[in-house]
């Protein structure tokens, strides 16, 4: 049996402190990852890098922001149609419903038959608020027609130059028919059509007081001012081709019974006389027993923006869409 020197094993206790001391040493010369982390830290990096991603919960739907009031009377009405262009604007408008319905289809009856056209689920647009002249201003509105395939847009603009503002399609296009050669060149809008009521039988232009009127053809006076209380200044012209004009609600009167006119020549000037709620022209067609629609008798025309003009125009129009569509704020 051995026995170590002194009673101890004093070489097991070099060899054990030397292994010892080699591994201290390893462990702290361990080399690091490029970025400076420890060997582990890098593995653990690792593996979040290519787990799978944890799942995003779900976000709640945020609800519609809250209508923006704006300013000066102004509103938006948006609706389905349902039935009738009336009952429609009825049911979105309130107590305004009808006046806003009989300003918005005067927008679209040149493009659109009302009693024929609409279907359900059409969609109207507006931007509008009461006056006091026309019961109900416009200011854009648009009509999305299933039947026609297409969106009717109609933006009030002022050009430079021009005495009224009047609408326009987002082209350029005037919105309203003009008729060639008719009796009232510079007004604001046509208010009334010879087939929007049987007891109606002529079209309205309401225009200033004082406003130019013109002889559409050359003709005769054949008469002025019968039946004062209802016509006001009025007068009738024979016109060489058949056709019987009448001319009402007129402020005064440039010639006489009797009178020679050519076409074009001014012979008066409109008003707000006789039975008359606001300053506008009546303008009457017969032709023997019939009346004539000025639609029919005249050609009709577009106003067309271009240039300078039209690129004007479009800077509003895209504000006005901006508007409608809710992204921006009247002001």
């Amino acid at each position: 049996m051995f026995n170590p020197p002194l009673g101890k094993p004093w070489l097991l206790y070099v060899l054990l402190g030397t292994s010892l001391a080699l591994n201290l040493v390893m462990v702290l010369d361990r080399p690091s990852s490029p970025d400076g982390e420890t060997e582990a830290e890098a593995v653990a990096a690792a593996a979040e890098a290519t787990a799978e991603p944890a799942p995003v919960a779900s976000l709640a739907p945020v609800a519609p922001a809250a209508p923006v009031a704006l300013p000066d009377g102004w509103q938006i009405t948006k609706a389905d149609v349902d039935h009738s262009l009336a009952r429609t604007l009825q049911n979105a408008a309130g107590e305004q419903g009808d006046a806003l319905a009989a300003a918005y289809a005067r927008l679209f009856v040149w493009e659109l038959d009302l009693r024929r056209d609409l279907q359900k689920g059409d969609q109207v647009e507006v931007i509008w608020r009461p006056h006091p002249e026309s019961v109900v201003e416009v200011l854009a509105a648009r009509y999305h027609s299933r039947k026609l395939g297409t969106t009717l847009e109609a933006w009030k603009w002022q050009a430079p130059g021009e005495p009224f503002a009047v609408y326009w399609d987002s082209t350029g296009r005037g919105v309203e028919r003009r008729l060639m050669g008719g009796p009232i060149q510079r007004y604001e809008q046509i208010t009334a059509l010879l087939k929007d009521r049987p007891t109606h039988k002529g079209m309205d232009f309401k225009a200033p007081v004082g406003t130019e009127v013109l002889a559409p053809a050359s003709g005769t006076v054949t008469r002025t001012n019968w039946n004062w209380t209802a016509n006001g200044n009025c007068m009738e012209l024979q016109l060489d081709d058949g056709h019987l004009v009448k001319l009402l609600h007129l402020a005064e009167n440039k010639v006489e019974a009797g009178s020679r006119i050519t076409k074009g020549q001014v012979i008066a000037l409109s008003g707000n006389t006789g039975r008359s709620t606001a300053p506008h022209l009546h303008y009457e067609l017969h032709k023997g027993d019939k009346v004539v629609d000025p639609l029919d008798y005249h050609k009709l025309e577009q106003q067309q923006l271009t240039g300078a003009t039209l690129e004007a125009f479009k800077v509003e129009q895209l504000r006005l869409a901006a508007m409608l569509d809710g992204s921006l704020a009247l002001r």
